[in-house]
């Protein structure tokens, strides 16, 4: 699978498209917080290209502002990476540095795609400056199953709510959240109300947590010599093992 893909499957306006290069010297200049970062940036990004401008203009979805956030547009950029590049870390990057939402669609690791979005919001410690607003939202699209394909089916622009580009982007970020979920139920399931996204949400938060918990408490039971504290360490990874079930069931 490659980023065309994605991108032919979010069915985007011709008049929307622009694929035009961003050069690292801007990354650098305003991505880049610490000189690690800028090694990242350096040695880790092929290519980025900015390959569409959603705007009120051009997909005929109205803008959003209040007194957290604007949105006059959305971009889409797709992301293009060496071997061994710092993935993680070069998204988070690229979504610091751009002022507006993005789609940001990566590729790596011998054609691995990995798919991110991240709303935005004001800056409450510099004016006229944008922030990443909350969790970066990501999923690996490699490889292609039959549940990824009803998720790229369902991820055309036309198919999301369209009152506003905040509705729109948030839409599209929920689909990645209904595929994070399906991958666990084994079902991909549109949303019944706006409470079960929000449901959703809040168990895929806690799954990560609790997942971080218990990988650093088997850890500390593979390596623990000491019995009583071995037997403690194994009846905390079982409650945390039950919790996690139980926050499951609610997908």
């Amino acid at each position: 699978m490659i980023a065309d893909n994605i991108i032919q499957a979010m069915a985007l306006p011709q008049d929307a498209r622009i694929s035009h290069r961003v050069p690292k010297k801007l990354l650098l200049e305003q991505g880049a917080p610490t000189a690690a970062d800028k090694r990242y940036i350096q040695d880790g990004i092929e290519e980025l290209l900015w390959t569409a401008a959603l705007k009120p203009t051009n997909i005929g979805i109205a803008s959003y502002s209040d007194e957290s956030r604007e949105y006059l547009e959305i971009a889409v950029l797709s992301m293009f990476l060496r071997p061994q590049a710092k993935v993680q870390r070069l998204i988070e990057l690229i979504h610091r540095a751009i002022p507006y939402p993005i789609v940001l669609i990566v590729t790596h690791d011998e054609e691995q795609l990995t798919l991110s979005l991240a709303h935005k919001r004001f800056s409450q410690n510099e004016s006229g400056k944008t922030v990443v607003d909350g969790s970066i939202v990501t999923i690996v699209l490699s490889p292609i199953t039959e549940m990824e394909k009803t998720f790229l089916d369902s991820f055309a622009m036309t198919a999301q709510p369209a009152q506003n580009l905040f509705v729109l982007y948030r839409s599209w970020i929920e689909r990645i959240e209904m595929l994070a979920a399906a991958r666990i139920t084994g079902r991909f399931v549109p949303d019944a109300t706006p409470e079960h996204s929000s449901v959703r949400r809040k168990v895929l938060t806690e799954r990560a947590q609790l997942e971080r918990e218990l990988a650093l408490l088997r850890a500390q039971a593979a390596k623990e010599k000491q019995i009583n504290r071995r037997v403690d360490l194994n009846l905390s990874i079982k409650k945390l093992e039950a919790r996690l079930k139980e926050r499951l069931a609610q997908l």
